[in-house]
């Protein structure tokens, strides 16, 4: 037997305190991973020193320099040596301070940790009295009077030239200098009313100017963010955006209300699904100014788009959330790119429902931004639900309101009811064909435009049973009958089913299966969530649940990897977003066999029924695959096609 040779004891090292230049390194490797983290720490402080103009010069990538200006308060000559010591700040002076952080900067480690692997000089002045400003070598401590008008400079020389195997790691200068603007953008995005210049070996390489909002001349803060959105990101992002600002009745970016009481506010701007990308990079969050990688956020964003966004496209949408800085807590991470909040089920609510909202307004059932003046007569302003007969059109008029039609009966669809009063029975409808209240939602017909044209016009024809062709101001309108008519029977039938839970089936042999602690904390403080899914799953032991009813429409699956995936989901996310999720896919199912089929042969009066149906039907831009249900195609695309005016 072969000999095991006994490990030998590792020397022994006595415990020291570390020098603190090599304290300040080891933070910098913390802080500091590449120039554009120099960049977004020297920023942050400008913007906390009030600076309405900030100026970014970089060369090589910002290897070689970073320098940043700003036309900020600046810092007093008597703190100034202070300002690059280790652990030195003005935000905080007190834990209460800490635990309520409302500045970008907090910790006082920055300065000093670039100072110990870069050559660091400061410029700044303050109007206290001063004559002048004053210039102190990091290196040296060195302080002179210079010239210099009310602000800070910051120049940063030779990054990582004290740690030179960590310079190795970094990239092109091409890339680093990527990286910085970006760092200077994700700023830009959030503080419209300041001024960002990038200048990169003495060339200008971006800039974004102030569009600090007039409140006075009534312009809102949704309008300079629209504005400095549209400068940093392009206006194609907002010309495929919609605004976000919930709750609505008050002013975004305010904490506080009339009543003094601090509110959580959400706003922004949200990507409508057709603009969704096959990555995560236009997806841009900030707690209170500050830009975050936050799992809550992300996913309640995401989760929004479950119902007109599918497959792995990302949605776009720059998505701001102000929060009482209590309760938030922005020390959990040294870059500062990541936040702990003290109740994130409520924060997750906030953003879903304000963005669910903002996308469920239909798009085509907005005024133009720019209508065409239109030759074509009005519409008759009398009830669109008139009844039809099967096939021959007839005019537009009013009927006796019904209740309770058959999807398969097209002609019914259009008649004017009341709403359902008495509750559904989930099992009936999926047995059955779909019964649903005829009528938009039960909205009023949309009014026309100023011009008297309907937003998505009025059918002129039906092409092979599939496409309906409409003439509306701006052009040729082409809708998919049977998405469009999906998603409106869809709509129907959540209302129907909003106050009712899912049906369940018993299983003959309950499917037990081993459990993690969470797993069986889960199903026991949501045991009405499960049971409002359709599923019982109960503790069988300390160490095993048992699944004993799955949903009806479910019970040919796997009873344990259901029961797994919805405690997995109970555990990280709000219980009333997994129950609506589980939910709107049984509808959906649901509608997709009630929808009017292709190569159904249509009246131009259903036709055009089914468009005011669109025009007031909440998501009815996309079908519930997240396939558009219509395209406008202008007279300049038309033009186009025909190569008309060259």
């Amino acid at each position: 037997m072969p000999r095991v040779n006994a490990p030998h004891p590792a020397p022994r090292r006595p415990i020291r305190e570390l020098p603190d230049e090599l304290i300040s390194q080891i933070a910098a490797g913390e802080v500091v991973e590449r120039p554009a983290s120099v960049v977004r720490e020297l920023v942050d402080n400008a913007l906390d020193a009030g600076a309405a103009q900030i100026t970014v010069r970089l060369q090589a990538g910002g290897i070689r320099l970073i320098s940043v200006e700003d036309d900020g308060i600046g810092i007093l000559r008597d703190e100034l040596p202070t300002a690059l010591k280790r652990h030195a700040t003005s935000k905080i002076a007190s834990l209460r301070d800490l635990e309520a952080v409302d500045t970008m900067g907090f910790r006082g480690e920055a300065l000093a940790a670039i100072c110990s692997i870069a050559e660091v000089s400061v410029l700044t002045r303050t109007d206290e009295g001063a004559s002048h400003g004053w210039l102190l070598d990091g290196r040296s401590g060195e302080l002179q009077p210079t010239a210099r008008v009310r602000g800070t400079t910051v120049e940063v020389r030779e990054l990582f030239f004290a740690t030179p195997a960590r310079r190795k790691f970094l990239k092109s200068e091409s890339t680093e200098l990527a990286h910085c603007i970006e760092a200077v953008r994700r700023h830009a995005l959030a503080r419209p009313e300041v001024g960002f210049a990038i200048w990169h070996d003495g060339k200008l390489v971006a800039q974004w100017r102030a569009v600090a909002p007039d409140l006075a001349g009534g312009e809102h803060v949704l309008d300079a963010l629209r504005r400095r959105l549209a400068d940093v990101l392009g206006e194609e992002f907002i010309e495929q955006a919609v605004a976000v600002n919930w709750p609505a009745d008050d002013a975004p970016g305010a904490l506080g209300s009339s009543d003094g009481v601090q509110r959580l506010r959400v706003w922004g701007f949200a990507g409508v699904p057709d603009a969704a990308r096959s990555r995560g990079d236009w997806q841009f969050a900030y707690v209170n100014g500050r830009f975050v990688r936050d799992k809550v956020i992300t996913h309640a964003a995401r989760s929004a788009y479950e119902d007109v966004l599918h497959g792995h496209r990302q949605p776009v949408y720059a998505l701001y959330v102000s929060i009482d800085p209590t309760r938030v807590d922005v020390n959990v991470h040294p870059t500062k790119i990541e936040v702990r909040f003290r109740d994130s089920r409520e924060v997750h609510q906030a953003v879903r429902h304000a963005v669910e909202s903002a996308l469920a307004a239909p798009r085509s059932g907005q005024a133009p931004a720019a209508p065409v003046p239109s030759a074509m007569p009005a519409e008759p302003d009398t009830s669109f639900l008139a009844a039809l007969p099967r096939q021959q059109p007839l005019p537009w008029r009013p009927d006796t309101p019904q209740v309770g039609q058959r999807v398969s009966d097209l002609e019914a669809l259009w008649r004017p009811s009341e709403r359902i009063s008495a509750p559904l029975d989930v099992p009936d409808i999926r047995r059955a064909e779909p019964v649903f209240p005829p009528g938009p939602s039960g909205q009023a017909a949309p009014a026309p435009l100023p011009d008297g044209e309907w937003p998505l016009g009025r059918a002129v024809a039906q092409l092979h049973g599939v496409y309906i062709l409409a003439e509306n101001a701006q052009g040729l309108v082409v809708v998919d009958m049977h998405a469009a008519h999906e998603r409106i029977v869809y709509e129907r039938l959540k209302q129907q089913l909003d106050a009712h839970q899912i049906s369940s089936q018993p299983l003959l042999i309950p499917a037990t299966f081993a459990a993690t602690p969470e797993e069986v904390a889960t199903a026991e403080s949501t045991a009405e969530v499960l049971a409002a899914l359709g599923l019982e799953v109960v503790p069988f032991s300390p160490k095993t649940l048992a699944v004993r009813a799955v949903p009806t429409t479910l019970a040919a699956g796997d009873p344990v990897e259901l029961a797994r995936s919805v405690l997995a989901e109970l555990g990280q996310h709000d219980a009333s977003t997994v129950v609506q999720r589980a939910r709107n896919e049984l509808l959906a199912t649901m509608a997709c066999h009630g929808a009017v089929r292709a190569n159904r042969r249509l009246t131009l009066d259903e036709m055009n029924a089914l468009l005011r149906q669109m025009e007031v039907t909440e998501r009815s831009d996309q079908c519930n695959h997240g396939r558009p249900t219509w395209r406008q195609l202008g007279m300049k695309d038309l033009d186009a096609l025909f190569l008309r005016g060259r």
